[in-house]
């Protein structure tokens, strides 16, 4: 029998879901709603068809010690829900600073939890940042709606490549300053 590892994260905890770390059992979920097309062209990272593997390789990636970015589950266990409604990460930067990213499976999109767990992070800021920062694409105005409702502030626009849409895509970035923890 092989042991889980444990990362170390936090555990951000609301009434609605948990917030925790990926963790192996979660492949299965991760990868349904990540091969919805609809999910993937909306990401810069999913391809679409997800490849053998590739979920796999995501999840060892965000259990390691030394990982760029944390991942986190929305976890709706806690109040009746699915064990795995969406994820939401934070890519470490430098001075101080960390980029949020988040998908929400299709059955739980229009709830609000897109909002409430970017909100949960930005009030738990578990990294200590300054700043956050995210972009969306222009083509998707409720996750541009999630940021501003969580107090991001609209910086320019840009583009990103989406490994799905084989293209670059114009974006919409936004920043979030926080008070760092001491």
């Amino acid at each position: 029998m092989e042991m889980e590892k444990i990362v170390t994260q936090p555990v951000i905890e609301t009434e609605r879901f948990t917030l925790r770390p990926v963790r192996k059992s979660d492949m299965g979920l991760i990868e349904l709603y990540a091969s919805d097309e609809r999910v993937a062209r909306m990401t810069t990272s999913i391809p679409h068809p997800v490849p053998p593997g590739l979920t796999e390789a995501f999840i060892t990636r965000a259990m390691q010690d030394d990982r760029e970015e944390d991942v986190w589950v929305m976890d709706g266990l806690c109040a009746g829900g699915a064990e795995v409604m969406g994820v939401i990460s934070l890519e470490r930067m430098d001075r101080n600073q960390s980029e949020v990213g988040y998908w929400v499976g299709p059955p739980y999109w229009n709830t609000g939890l897109a909002s409430d767990a970017v909100q949960a992070l930005v009030e738990a800021n578990p990294m200590g940042n300054a700043n956050m920062f995210a972009s969306v694409f222009q083509d998707n105005p409720a996750s541009a709606r999630v940021l501003t409702h969580c107090g991001f502030e609209y910086l320019g626009d840009a583009e990103s490549f989406s490994v799905a849409r084989d293209a670059s895509v114009p974006t919409w970035t936004y920043s979030r300053k926080l008070t760092p923890a001491p």
